[in-house]
């Protein structure tokens, strides 16, 4: 689909650990910067599988079959679950819905991914690869080979094209530090990439020429390295101009997202956005994604669930 079809963006996320802080929540943007509460604040879709809690949404685009799929990570931390036993005996599912219309969903499905040893599922995202015609699917998961003295965060993935059935899952990026937020947006042909290292709490940046596990290489990005106390980093393509917009989570100091701003994502280079001059709606804003969306699906958005 063309760039200049799209006249809006949907944010799906989650708000926090509190009572349904943790299902799936959309608001609006007409200018990417600017974000409306949906559904009076209230969760869209809800898991009743698993963990029956859901964090860290993704929503994907399917280019040919015109569908939308949300993946998520299944996931409560509200019932008194604590970060280490989520680390070890957490859920190694993916939740997934998906829909035709972005207004009409499926019932939520869960996909074992079967990494041997892992002790959890988190973050999962997807990116579709061109060349091979599927998905490339990425999360994180804790695991501990025999040469490792303790479990670290890694990035592993899988491909599908249905988002039911999927290949054996691969090891996809491990680095020295734990690793557990990446996110991947394809531009003339380039692929960046961005990851959280949970060691240092900042964002690393990469580019690739493809999707493959090797195909990367380090962009330095300064001002994404001098940030800490950030996750879930998510980058969007402006509808109307060329330059992007790279929100991340100020986790640690429970601020929500601050987004940053470049016109050229080789550089490396991002400002920050001024307080004042972005707002993300009245209910928080935690780890989540964002579709790029033409009129006609911003309507009918609309239309359903309303926009405060």
């Amino acid at each position: 689909m063309s760039e200049q079809k799209y006249a809006g963006y949907l944010l799906v996320h989650f708000i926090g650990e509190g009572p349904d802080g943790e299902q799936v929540y959309f608001s609006y943007s007409e200018d990417g910067l600017h974000f409306r509460d949906m559904n009076g604040g209230q969760p869209v879709l809800r898991s009743d599988l698993g963990e029956k809690g859901i964090r860290d949404p993704f929503l994907v685009r399917s280019p040919k079959e015109g569908k939308f799929y949300l993946i998520a990570t299944d996931l409560r931390m509200g019932n008194g679950r604590s970060w280490p036993s989520a680390v070890e005996k957490g859920s190694r599912d993916i939740i997934v819905w998906e829909s035709d219309d972005l207004t009409n969903w499926s019932a939520p499905r869960a996909i074992a991914c079967e990494v041997p040893g892992a002790g959890c599922v988190w973050a999962p995202e997807a990116v579709y690869d061109e060349q091979a015609d599927d998905f490339l699917v990425f999360w994180a998961s804790a695991t501990q080979e025999p040469h490792e003295q303790e479990r670290k965060h890694k990035i592993y993935s899988a491909r599908t094209r249905d988002f039911r059935s999927f290949t054996t899952p691969e090891l996809y990026i491990e680095r020295d530090n734990h690793i557990i937020d990446t996110t991947i947006i394809k531009q003339d042909g380039t692929y960046y990439r961005y990851s959280k290292d949970e060691t240092t709490k900042n964002i690393r940046a990469e580019r690739g020429g493809r999707l493959d596990k090797d195909a990367f290489v380090d962009i330095e990005a300064a001002a994404l390295e001098t940030i800490t106390g950030l996750e879930g980093p998510q980058i969007y393509k402006f509808n109307d101009r060329n330059e992007w917009c790279l929100i991340v989570d100020r986790f640690a100091e429970g601020k929500g997202y601050l987004p940053l701003l470049t016109s050229d994502l080789d550089s490396g280079e991002f400002r920050v956005v001024p307080d004042g001059e972005f707002d993300l709606g009245r209910t928080p804003k935690r780890h989540g994604g964002v579709l790029n969306i033409t009129a006609e699906e911003a309507a009918r958005l609309i239309e359903t669930y309303g926009v405060e």
